[in-house]
């Protein structure tokens, strides 16, 4: 987004140069819906070569409002569009920067996590950490490759649609999995619900497992498919599932803040996870308050909402269960915590709880709304509800990957069996 005092001015499809009288079609993307160009103050830098230097959000999952570029120096900042306040949800991309080193300045505050950004060179199929070496306090330094056309950047490792379908198209032959339609979302893209498990009987026990109420937190994505990954394989863990166990999983709850780029925490008026108390807004809250105790069928035992938490510190990198109000349900959380720092085998660890009434888990930072385990407390015969958080890039010293986070959603799965087991 070009400022007021900008010797540029911006148009719909080019951008017009009022001091060189020539018209460029690039795609700087600063708002990626309202189709804003911008590029590099060419005559500042001198340097002509900068107009060959695309930045965009322009794809599913893309984030950022770029603010100017100034030489190799770009200034940009999360787009927070609908957001109460400020959250640090960022991804873009840049393209014609081959053989280039440029720095990325954020003019705000500082939304870089603890590992530096996350960069795919192949188009968002892949991701790694760049490092706590490359970034400078609220900015980044990145050498292009000579060879690479396009890189992308983002705070952490997104997780979109197109992740889901690949992970889906796995499995398309078992019969241990069945997608269904939850609802149409408010920008009529389809919620999916996916059951697996026991789903060619009658279970012993019924699950749920949520994620993305909050849109840009991804790493619960990951392992959320290493928990299905588990209930689906061919092993002894599989088996026992499959013969006991239904599982349904919501994996995108925002699913039009996932594709399109929002944080989804402190969506205004309420994001998706201040929705269940009252008369919710948002389609899929509505459709899951709606089928999900008619599905339970009395045998609806545990909930786990997947979230993770802050950009960095303390607890926030630590994965931690949110403790609930409800006296018995703190203490079935208690077990099920101990379960899961027992079985773990994975590399990320869980040791740690928070209480309610302490930190930021109290009555007054929810008001009189209501979240989707406050809900599901109240359901018929339910035992285990509890949200975990799972940090975007670090947990005790040990990197969270997509395959570590995958790694934590099996260790999910075998402490489930053994408190399902043990209740």
């Amino acid at each position: 987004m070009i400022g007021r005092n900008s010797s540029l001015s911006c148009r719909r499809g080019g951008l017009l140069i009022g001091a060189i009288g020539i018209v460029l079609s690039v795609t700087l993307i600063g708002y990626r819906d309202a189709g804003l160009e911008a590029l590099g103050d060419l005559a500042q830098s001198g340097d002509a070569s900068i107009s060959t230097v695309r930045i965009d959000a322009d794809y599913p999952g893309g984030n950022i409002i770029v603010e100017r570029i100034r030489g190799d120096r770009v200034f940009l900042r999360p787009d927070l569009r609908d957001t109460k306040g400020w959250w640090f949800y960022w991804n873009f991309r840049v393209r014609g920067a081959a053989g280039r080193t440029m720095t990325f300045q954020f003019t705000d505050r500082n939304p870089i996590g603890v590992r530096g950004p996350a960069v795919s060179t192949d188009g968002g199929a892949t991701w790694s950490w760049l490092g706590r070496d490359s970034v400078r306090d609220a900015s980044f330094v990145y050498a292009f490759p000579d060879h690479v056309g396009e890189v992308r950047f983002a705070f952490t490792v997104p997780y979109l649609q197109r992740d889901l379908r690949r992970f889906l198209d796995r499995y398309r032959s078992s019969p241990h999995l069945a997608v269904r339609r939850l609802c149409r979302s408010r920008k009529r893209r389809s919620v999916e619900r996916i059951h697996v498990g026991s789903i060619d009987r009658e279970p012993k026990h019924r699950i749920v497992l949520t994620a993305r109420h909050h849109a840009c937190e991804s790493m619960a994505s990951f392992a959320l498919e290493g928990f299905l990954e588990s209930v689906l394989a061919e092993d002894e863990l599989g088996r026992w599932y499959q013969q006991n166990v239904e599982v349904l999983a919501i994996p995108f709850v925002d699913k039009d803040g996932v594709e399109d780029g929002d944080q989804g925490k402190n969506r205004r008026p309420h994001d998706h996870n201040r929705d269940y108390g009252g008369k919710s807004i948002y389609p899929s809250v509505i459709a899951i308050k709606k089928f999900v105790p008619a599905w339970s069928q009395g045998k609806l035992k545990v909930w786990i909402d997947l979230h993770c938490p802050w950009i960095r510190g303390g607890m926030n990198e630590m994965i931690y269960q949110v403790g609930l109000a409800n006296t018995d349900c703190w203490r079935e959380q208690q077990a099920f915590g101990r379960i899961l720092e027992a079985v773990r085998r994975g590399p990320l660890v869980y040791a740690n709880d928070l209480p309610f009434g302490k930190s930021w888990n109290t009555q007054a930072n929810y008001g009189n709304q209501m979240s989707s385990t406050m809900w599901a407390a109240k359901l018929d015969g339910i035992q285990l509800v509890t949200t975990i958080e799972l940090p975007y890039a670090n947990v005790g010293g040990q990197p969270v990957t997509p395959a570590s986070a995958r790694q934590f959603g099996r260790d999910l799965a075998k402490a489930l069996r053994r408190y399902l087991e043990g209740r």
